[in-house]
C-alpha cells in the first residue's frame, strides 16, 4: 500500500510545488526517489514527531500541502496535542499518514500495534479518517488528501487486497462495494479486508453469497455514507484490526442505532486489551480472531442464518 500511495503522491508533488512531505527520520527506501526528485519538498524532522505536526501545520498556513509520513502509532498518538491543537485547531492542510495500521509491526511489541488510532483520530473535530483497503484505493488516496481540504488521516498498512480498479475512478468520500450479497454483508476498513474477500469466496461456493464493502472513510460527510451499502441486507458484520470500540464497528453501531432500518450488527475486532503478545500479521490476526475463518464461522452459525 504504501508504495501505491507513495507513488501517487510523487505524481502529485511534480505537478504542485507547494506538495510538502515531512518524515520523521522514517521511510528510506520508500521515499528516495521522491527525495532525489524533489528535494526541496521533502524535509526529514529527525525523530520529531511531535515537532513534525507543529513544522507541518507552519507550512500549511503559508499555502503549502504537507504530508507527514511515519509508522504505527508514531504520527498519532505520539502528537495527538499538536494534531488537535495546531493542525486540527486551525483546519489547516495536513495529511498525517500512517503506514503501520493494525499488527504491521506486530513483531516489534505492543508500542507498535497501531490498534486504537481510529477511534482515537475519529473523534477529533475537523479530522477526516481514511483507510484504503485495496491497492487501488491506496493509490486514489494520495489525491483524495490533496483534493479535500483540511487535516486527513490516512492509515495504510502492509496487507491489501490486490484488484484492477482505475484509481482515478475511485471516490473515497463514499464506501466500496467489491462484491454485492444477499442478506448478510461483511464491512472491513484496511487490509484485512482481504480475509473478508477470501471468507466470501469460500462461502460462495458453499451456496451462501455475502456482500463485501470497503469502509474506506470513517468520518462521513452524512449518515448516508453508512447505510447505502447496507440498508437492504439482515445482518452486518464489522470486521477490524483495531480494538472494537470507538471504529468501524462504533461508526456502525451508532448508525443503524439512530436509523429505521432493522439491522443486526456483529462486530469483529479486538477486545479492549493490552496485548502482550507478539508476532507477525498473520499470527496476531489469528490470535484476535480476525480471519476469514472465523468470519465464516460467525455466518454460519444459527444466529446469523436464522
Amino acid at each position: 500500500m504504501r508504495d501505491e500511495f507513495i507513488s501517487g503522491l510523487l505524481e502529485i508533488a511534480r505537478r504542485d510545488r507547494n506538495v510538502l512531505l515531512l518524515t520523521a527520520d522514517l521511510g528510506f527506501g520508500v521515499v528516495d526517489e521522491y527525495r532525489r526528485e524533489l528535494p526541496d519538498q521533502f524535509i526529514n524532522v529527525g525523530i520529531a514527531e511531535q515537532n513534525m505536526i507543529g513544522i507541518a501545520t507552519g507550512l500549511a498556513m503559508e499555502g503549502n500541502i504537507v504530508y507527514c509520513y511515519s509508522i504505527g502509532n508514531f504520527p498519532t498518538l505520539r502528537c495527538l496535542e499538536q494534531i488537535r491543537n495546531d493542525a486540527a485547531y486551525h483546519q489547516a492542510n495536513v495529511k498525517i499518514v500512517s503506514i503501520g495500521g493494525g499488527f504491521s509491526y506486530g513483531q516489534l511489541g505492543m508500542s507498535h500495534h497501531a490498534t486504537e488510532d481510529l477511534a482515537i483520530m475519529r473523534a477529533l473535530p475537523e479530522v477526516k479518517v481514511v483507510v484504503p483497503g485495496t491497492r487501488s484505493e491506496a493509490k486514489a488516496a494520495a489525491n483524495y488528501l490533496y483534493q479535500t481540504p483540511g487535516v486527513q488521516y490516512l492509515r495504510l498498512d502492509k496487507s491489501f487486497v490486490e484488484d484492477t480498479d482505475d484509481p482515478e475512478e475511485i471516490d473515497l468520500s463514499t464506501w466500496n462495494t467489491l462484491k454485492v450479497g444477499q442478506e448478510i454483508y461483511i464491512v472491513a476498513t484496511g487490509g484485512v479486508l482481504q480475509e473478508a474477500v477470501v471468507a466470501a469466496k469460500i462461502l460462495s461456493e458453499m451456496g451462501v453469497e455475502i456482500g463485501v464493502v470497503s469502509a474506506t472513510i470513517l468520518t462521513p460527510k452524512s449518515a448516508q455514507v453508512v447505510l447505502d451499502p447496507i440498508e437492504r441486507s439482515r445482518v452486518v458484520i464489522s470486521l477490524e484490526e483495531h480494538v472494537r470500540v470507538g471504529g468501524l464497528g462504533g461508526l456502525l453501531a451508532e448508525t443503524i442505532s439512530e436509523s429505521d432500518l432493522n439491522i443486526k450488527l456483529i462486530r469483529l475486532g479486538m477486545s479492549p486489551t493490552n496485548m502482550s503478545i507478539v508476532g507477525d500479521q498473520k499470527y496476531l490476526r489469528n490470535i484476535n480472531g480476525l480471519t476469514a475463518e472465523k468470519i465464516i464461522e460467525v455466518i454460519m452459525s444459527a444466529k446469523v442464518l436464522l
